[in-house]
């Protein structure tokens, strides 16, 4: 199958797909979220989709947000660690359970992770910005957007 990057082809789609990760991302913060928690959603939903991409975007994003090196090492295991706020641990449990809707069936560990540390709105942001990077992710993935050194 050719290699086709669907964002230069249809640009005003492309375009409608940024404007809701942007929306998304603006309507967490003005919930109350830290951008820094917003890019870790970003960064966990690329890691589990395999986005080269979005995963260097991202994670240079949480960089710059003053997320440390530590951080970043150990978000791929979150519940493993003791690395991250009972509100980090909610979404990132939300990131998962949408970004792996199609299980359906999360490992026990993860339910550990509490949402009730967070309000609907929140939690409602935090989906809809997973949502938005599950769908970037597979606009990157399909169209092999490229990652190199």
């Amino acid at each position: 199958m050719a290699h086709v990057n669907i964002g230069k082809v249809h640009p005003k789609v492309y375009k409608a797909m940024t404007d809701l990760g942007e929306d998304a991302a603006s309507t967490a913060g003005e919930e109350g979220l830290d951008p820094r928690l917003v890019e870790l959603v970003k960064i966990r939903a690329s890691q589990i989709n395999g986005c080269a991409y979005c995963l260097r975007s991202h994670t240079r994003d949480a960089a710059a947000l003053g997320e440390t090196p530590e951080r970043l090492a150990v978000l791929a295991a979150w519940w493993e660690s003791q690395y991250f706020t009972p509100q980090e641990r909610a979404a990132l449990l939300i990131v998962e359970k949408v970004t792996l809707i199609s299980d359906r069936a999360p490992a026990p560990a993860r339910e550990a992770a509490d949402v009730d540390v967070l309000t609907e709105r929140q939690i409602s942001a935090i989906t809809w910005v997973a949502i938005a990077m599950n769908a970037l992710n597979r606009i990157a993935v399909s169209s092999h957007f490229p990652v190199g050194a």
